[in-house]
């Protein structure tokens, strides 16, 4: 396969150092994000699930650094990110609509999902066209 473009690697840094910090807020202040959504702390075991999703955004974050070595052959990883990206947004809306979490709350997947939709695809689409 041709050598990736820097900018794919960038972006995949980015998201890994973005999902790393997260995940990492997330499991040591897991009451952080509540509150600025004006939100109540979750009562166990909410809080202990939410901290859980932390480590797994983490983990995403390990991934991507890993991934962003060479972005082309290590497609799959972006693959699984990149529909971890767009079911979170249709998990949130889901929910939200249930009225089990404010709507408002939704102001994270604009940095969460949707700041990545573009370039992972764009990615999924050069690793596409790298392996023909």
């Amino acid at each position: 396969m041709e050598h990736a473009p820097r900018w794919m690697k960038l972006w995949l840094q980015a998201a890994g150092v973005y999902n790393l910090l997260w995940g990492t807020v997330v499991i040591v202040l897991p009451d952080w994000p509540l509150r600025m959504a004006s939100m109540e702390p979750l009562p166990e075991p909410g809080r202990a699930i939410w901290q859980c999703l932390g480590m797994v955004i983490g983990v995403y974050g390990v991934g991507y650094l890993c991934a962003a070595r060479d972005p082309t052959r290590h497609w799959p990883i972006v693959l699984v990110g990149f529909l971890g990206k767009i079911f979170g947004p249709i998990g949130f809306a889901w929910t939200a609509a249930q009225g089990a979490i404010p709507w408002h709350f939704g102001f994270t997947i604009l940095t969460n999902d949707l700041l990545w939709w573009v370039p992972f695809g764009m990615i999924l689409l050069a690793a596409r066209r790298a392996a023909r």
